[in-house]
């Protein structure tokens, strides 16, 4: 499975980790095929780190009303370039805030600490472009 994020930047094509982090990628897909995340921005953009989005506040503070457990013991637990990883306010209080990683850079202390849940596969470009303010126009779900 996997998903087409549409930004008013372009589209990133993302492979999800489901054997890897089942329960966040069921969430995640959950809140995407809600329309969830339609019109939020990317309210987070730390160069050479991250870009953040699923905040229906668009300050880092709200969520969807509910916390889900980390998933921290696949395989494919760290984080690079174009890795989607679950934020959080301290272990098992995620919701719908995730963020995509510029590079490895910057972000190898977060392995193990918040959950990787997919990839950009298509449009990594697109990473570099986001900037605070600009929207998640949608996510389409692809079986």
């Amino acid at each position: 499975m996997n998903a087409i994020i549409k930004t008013n930047k372009g589209e990133m094509k993302v492979d999800f980790y489901e054997k890897d982090a089942p329960n966040t990628v069921a969430n995640f897909v959950k809140l995407a095929k809600d329309g969830f995340y339609n019109g939020l921005t990317w309210h987070r953009v730390l160069p050479d780190f991250v870009i953040q989005g699923g905040c229906p506040k668009g300050n880092g503070t709200g969520g969807p009303g509910y916390k889900i457990d980390c998933e921290l013991e696949g395989e494919n637990q760290y984080h690079d370039r174009g890795v989607l990883s679950m934020a959080h306010a301290g272990r098992n209080t995620g919701g719908s805030q995730f963020f995509i990683c510029h590079s490895r850079n910057n972000t190898s202390h977060l392995d193990r600490n918040h959950t990787c849940f997919g990839k950009v596969v298509e449009g990594v470009d697109v990473i570099d472009q986001i900037r605070v303010g600009d929207t998640i126009d949608a996510i389409e779900i692809v079986d």
